[in-house]
């Protein structure tokens, strides 16, 4: 590359420049610098703030061009570009230059971009969000070998002593996406297995789940375990409750272990299939199952507690359960539930 630069200097002022970046970035990585030397070099060049954040761990690193960490709050970026590893986003570089962006401003960004994501690849783990299946596969995986399975783990970023949390996801949103709002500053890997989405997590926020994800969320130490878990858990999400924590469910999910044909051949679980046929009585019929009272159903339906009471009596007849006692209201929630379950 030094011959090339030197064949090629004195024809263009601009293609000098920008070869001359060029050879000032492959020579840091030859040195193996870590990522705040990375930022010093570059603001040293660029001759102001120089930034770099990663979006995995939430790590900034600002250094001014005297080769110390800029201070006070970061000025407006001058220039911007992102850095990706294996076609995934994981941060972002910039230059804070208080006056217009310079010519070669664009090359140094897309360079410093490189060398960045090669630093991260270097150091450790790869800090992209989505993550081989296979391995992924083999952490879930019941009854795998114990060692291949921590192995594994190794490999995807999670410590030893480091606990996973297993997600099961149904989503049309890129699962990177979902794992970086749910685990914002923790260790996170996603894969698709099936047709159903896999999170491995060190922790799960289960406020931060983007609208429209259903979600299931493993309870398990062990992520094999955990793993089922978290598919039971999803079978039993709605579009009311999204997302399920399988703890919570306590004896409810024994309802997941009834085989389809048995379930089917309930009398009240017949009698949803058939209400099913009414999307507004079996959505009063939710509503009502979720409440547990005639007024909190109305509340959620937007309605008038004397129309929804009208409805329950309609629904109450067809299903031949009496509601307005607790174990007809028991009745119609297990109902419910199971026959929910057998398109879960």
């Amino acid at each position: 590359m030094e011959a090339l630069a030197e064949q090629l200097s004195g024809m263009d002022p601009h293609v000098d420049g920008v070869i001359r970046v060029v050879l000032f970035y492959d020579t840091l990585m030859r040195r193996r610098v870590d990522l705040p030397a990375l930022a010093r070099a570059s603001a040293g060049l660029a001759e102001c703030v120089a930034g770099i954040r990663l979006h995995g761990t939430g790590r900034e690193i600002r250094m001014a061009p005297d080769g110390r960490e800029a201070s006070g709050p970061p000025a407006p970026a001058s220039g911007t570009a992102p850095i990706t590893l294996d076609e995934e986003e994981i941060g972002a570089v910039w230059l804070e230059r208080p006056s217009p962006p310079g010519p070669l401003d664009a090359a140094l960004l897309e360079r410093l971009a490189l060398a960045a994501a090669g630093v991260v690849e270097r150091y450790g783990p790869a800090r992209t969000t989505m993550a081989d299946p296979a391995l992924v596969e083999l952490v879930v995986s019941p009854g795998g070998n114990e060692a291949a399975r921590a192995r594994a783990l190794r490999l995807l970023g999670f410590a030893a002593d480091l606990p996973v949390r297993v997600v099961a996801v149904r989503s049309s949103l890129p699962l990177d996406r979902i794992g970086a709002r749910i685990c914002p500053s923790r260790p996170v890997k996603a894969a698709s297995l099936a047709d159903v989405g896999v999170l491995l997590a060190a922790t799960v926020d289960q406020e931060r789940f983007p609208q429209g994800v259903r979600a299931g969320i493993g309870a398990a130490p062990s992520p094999d375990r955990s793993w089922q878990q978290a598919r039971t858990a999803l079978r039993f999400t709605t579009p009311r409750q999204p997302v399920v924590h399988h703890d919570d469910l306590g004896a409810l999910a024994l309802l997941a272990e009834v085989p389809p044909d048995i379930a089917r051949g309930n009398a009240d679980v017949a009698a949803i299939a058939r209400l099913a046929g009414s999307p507004e009585d079996l959505d009063t019929l939710d509503a009502y199952c979720a409440t547990g009272s005639l007024r909190g159903a109305a509340d959620l339906l937007h309605l008038h507690h004397s129309s929804v009471s009208r409805r329950l009596e309609q629904i109450a007849e067809a299903l031949g359960i009496e509601l307005t006692v607790p174990a007809g209201l028991t009745r119609a929630r297990l109902a419910l539930t199971a026959w929910r379950l057998l398109d879960g």
